[in-house]
């Protein structure tokens, strides 16, 4: 389930296409994993190198960063921080905000670079964006249907008939 601004549903289609971007993000940029969270923290998919990994916490983790320093951001003028990069010793993490609702995280080591990882979510990104636009619309669509149900058209004078 993808939240934030509305709700939406998670569909298989577009499930796949996700899958197949990332995994496609992975093997351009040379990254170790890559993860697709939504701001309120919730994984929506993940590639690589996991098992070792407590996705949970990195999901709601990820979100609490972001969240963090949306708060930064906010304090000198910023929208918010749509790119985050942190370096460590061995891993570093490369965190870019897409279509305003989900966070696209790659995580990578020595086999890949900071500006390869920067040009490949680049290019994923406009694509994930696509994807997440066309989810809001088909969501948007299903809601739309579900609210046209067929005991919209029963009025209170059909009721007070039937119980008459």
């Amino acid at each position: 389930m993808l939240s934030s601004q509305s709700s939406l549903v998670m569909y298989d289609e577009e499930y796949q296409k996700i899958m197949i971007l990332i995994e496609r993000l992975l093997r351009e940029s040379n990254a170790k994993v890559i993860f697709l969270v939504d701001k309120d923290g919730q994984l929506i998919a993940a590639t690589g190198e996991t098992e070792n990994l407590d996705t949970t916490s990195l999901a709601s983790l990820t979100a609490g960063n972001i969240a963090a320093t949306g708060g930064l951001a906010k304090l000198i003028g910023e929208k918010e921080f749509s790119i985050l990069f942190h370096e460590g010793e061995k891993d570093n993490i490369h965190l870019s905000i897409v279509g305003g609702r989900v966070i696209l995280v790659v995580i990578f080591d020595q086999r890949s670079s900071l500006g390869l990882v920067r040009l490949r979510v680049k290019k994923a990104s406009n694509e994930l964006a696509v994807i997440l636009e066309d989810l809001v619309r088909k969501t948007q669509d299903q809601h739309s249907e579900f609210q046209a149900s067929p005991f919209s058209e029963i009025t209170d004078d059909d009721i007070d008939n039937l119980f008459n």
